[in-house]
């Protein structure tokens, strides 16, 4: 039995511990003695490099728990292994470097890319039956193994400049925790250890949390600038209405559909089918599809339907033996069929950059789970022209995250009041765009020998960029779909959470250069303090500011949550959903004609609500101007121009950086 105190031995290759994985108990492994300079020289994209001096910068200041959020594949692998060299040592005899990942396919890629990029190190795996010395230079940890029984306690913390989390969004689980606690990163000193975590979706709705272990996000890359400087596949959206009900399906702990509920209201053979009957009008002629079910019957029931219509679907589980699952994996990378089907297997850590077509079988609330997603099809792959990503979209008053949220910006024109004349507006175009699709599906797409007549029908909205994605967004939905709270749009750029109490926040853009966004308290004067003023309101305390809308949203979501009554503040409380009050139709009714009356069945005390606070904050002329506009004859005329504008600014910036 080897010594886990004394220096690996670098008699083995890296190799032996990837067969390891699979077999039985192995020793220690560590990579063999090789030259002490790189095998390869990499050349960094001019983000990457921003990125890394961004962590350089903030490491100087002396900040010790650091976020970075990129795009999938935007080389988050290549950053981790130039920050091992990179980041300074507290001490002289702090030099290891901890890699802390949360599956098993993470720890195989990350060993395989620091064994690439540092052939003279020392790189060792903690995960099930491979036990590490906790001497190597690089140690790759699965947490649920670094955890276990005593096995965290061979690492000297005292011996380590660096802990890399990848897929950070998970940090603030459990496990994580306890390993940070005993790197000393929960109140970092001096010479702590760096903690730099990685994700593509270093988000959450609990923002209080993310906080308990990452300070700071210095670096950030969204997927709107990686597709327009040419780093990441071009995108095309289709949404496609399949009318599942899911209106009864409960919600999970984690917040999102529960999955059991979820299955039973989505894996049926006429929501099935509509899935595949869309795939075939679609994306027939894509090469490689990646789909997303909800769970192992769901997978099993579409790829049946698939199968049906003469598609060869394949799919991969859990549950999927590992040898059949490579078989497959490499059969479909190889283009050898066409369809490959799973259940949460492929979210994370997974490359295969030859996926041109993603189609989203199963609806969600979690804009994480959406992005990681979508981002399986935007890695670049040579004879790649784009990816189809295809999103069956259930009914939207569940409250589901779809594809028009996924980007995280404000869209550029007014359409964020989402009322009954809009909905109405919004639905005929999508209904004369099903009649354009149903026509073409059943004329050159459906064999009439394996298909039967469907009930409903299938309606489409598409989008040609990302950009005219953007367009069909609205204000309220864009807020709310990174948000658990009420917050209303009032201006393009300010958004308003108010409560019972009379007291409100705002979310607007700040005058200040360094920061975009800027979120500040406004207390309700109370009436012995200062009889004098004519102001109902107290001076306005700012909270917090952030670079990003979605951090400055987080930041006051952690705010408001402590602060106000949850009951008063969240979108989804059942009071909101009841009718509206008669003071509220009251309020309303004296700014409306008398022939445009509301009563209480036609509008929510919710709703009410979200129109008084506009009408308070100064939105009436905003309100005047959409009525006046929706009666025009030239808004779509006016709509397009105002499309074509945004077309020819994004042509000017459209192209890869200089480097």
């Amino acid at each position: 039995m080897q010594s886990a105190l004394r220096r690996p031995s670098r008699l083995f290759d890296l190799t032996r511990q990837f067969r390891a994985l699979s077999a039985v108990a192995s020793p220690i492994h560590a990579l063999s003695e090789r030259p002490n300079h790189p095998s390869t020289t990499i050349r960094l994209r001019e983000y990457q490099e921003e990125c890394i001096q961004s962590v350089l910068s903030s490491l100087e200041q002396g900040h010790k728990r650091l976020g970075i959020s990129l795009a999938t594949g935007s080389g988050k692998t290549v950053i981790f292994t130039q920050l091992i060299d990179r980041v300074p040592p507290p001490r002289q005899d702090a030099t290891q470097t901890l890699i802390l990942v949360h599956r098993r396919e993470l720890v195989e890629q990350a060993a395989r890319h620091c064994s690439n990029a540092y052939p003279s190190k020392s790189i060792e795996i903690e995960m099930g039956n491979i036990h590490a010395s906790g001497a190597a230079d690089i140690t790759v940890a699965s947490v649920r193994s670094i955890i276990s029984g005593d096995r965290m306690l061979k690492f000297n913390p005292r011996h380590f400049k660096l802990v890399l989390v990848d897929e950070a969004h998970h940090i603030v689980a459990s496990g994580y925790m306890e390993t940070l606690r005993y790197f000393g990163l929960m109140e970092p000193t001096e010479i702590s250890p760096a903690l730099v975590g990685v994700s593509a979706t270093l988000s959450r709705f609990d923002g209080l949390k993310l906080g308990a272990a990452i300070d700071h996000i210095v670096y950030h890359k969204d997927y709107v600038d990686m597709i327009g400087e040419k780093w990441l596949s071009d995108v095309i959206f289709t949404t496609v209405q399949s009318k599942a009900d899911i209106s009864r399906v409960k919600k999970g702990v984690n917040g999102d559909f529960q999955s059991s509920d979820l299955s039973r209201a989505i894996n049926t053979d006429e929501t099935n089918e509509i899935t595949v009957r869309a795939w075939l009008a679609r994306a027939q002629g894509r090469k490689s599809t990646i789909v997303f079910c909800v769970d192992l019957a769901h997978v099993s029931g579409l790829t049946h339907m698939f199968r049906k219509h003469g598609i060869d679907g394949r799919f991969v589980t859990g549950d999927t033996p590992r040898q059949i699952r490579s078989e497959r994996l490499d059969a479909f990378k190889n283009g050898e069929y066409p369809v490959l089907l799973n259940c949460g297997v492929f979210t994370e850590g997974t490359d295969i950059p030859n996926i041109d077509c993603v189609l989203l079988a199963r609806p969600t609330k979690s804009r994480n789970l959406l992005v990681q997603m979508i981002g399986r099809g935007m890695r670049l792959h040579p004879g790649k022209a784009n990816c189809h990503v295809i999103d069956m979209v259930a009914s939207l008053e569940t409250g589901i995250v779809t594809t028009p949220t996924l980007f995280g910006l404000d869209p550029s024109e007014l359409v964020n009041e989402v009322d009954v004349d809009q909905l109405k507006e919004m639905r005929e175009r999508k209904e004369l765009e099903a009649q354009r699709e149903n026509f073409a599906a059943d004329t050159t797409v459906e064999d009439s020998s394996r298909s039967r007549p469907l009930n409903r029908n299938i309606s489409f909205t598409d989008y040609d960029s990302v950009y005219d994605l953007i367009d069909d967004t609205s204000g309220e939905r864009h807020i709310r779909g990174i948000s658990q709270l009420a917050w209303v749009q009032v201006e393009q750029d300010r958004y308003i959470l108010s409560t019972q109490g009379g007291d409100f926040m705002t979310i607007e853009k700040a005058s200040s250069p360094h920061h975009i966004y800027c979120v500040r308290h406004t207390p309700r004067m109370l009436e012995t303090s200062a009889p004098w003023s004519k102001s109902p309101f107290m001076r306005s305390r700012e909270i917090a500011t952030a670079e990003t809308f979605s951090d400055a949203v987080h930041a006051a979501d952690t705010f408001a949550s402590e602060k106000f009554p949850w009951q008063f503040v969240s979108k989804d409380q059942s009071w909101r959903k009841k009718p509206a009050t008669e003071g509220q139709l009251a309020f309303l009714n004296k700014l409306r004609d008398m022939d445009a009356q509301l009563t209480a069945d036609q509008i929510t005390k919710g709703k009410a609500a979200d129109m008084i606070t506009k009408i308070k904050f100064g939105a009436k002329g905003r309100f005047g101007r959409l009525e006046a506009a929706r009666k025009r004859e030239s808004r779509v005329a006016e709509k397009i121009s105002q499309l074509a504008d945004m077309r020819k600014r994004e042509e000017v910036k459209v192209g890869p950086l200089q480097g």
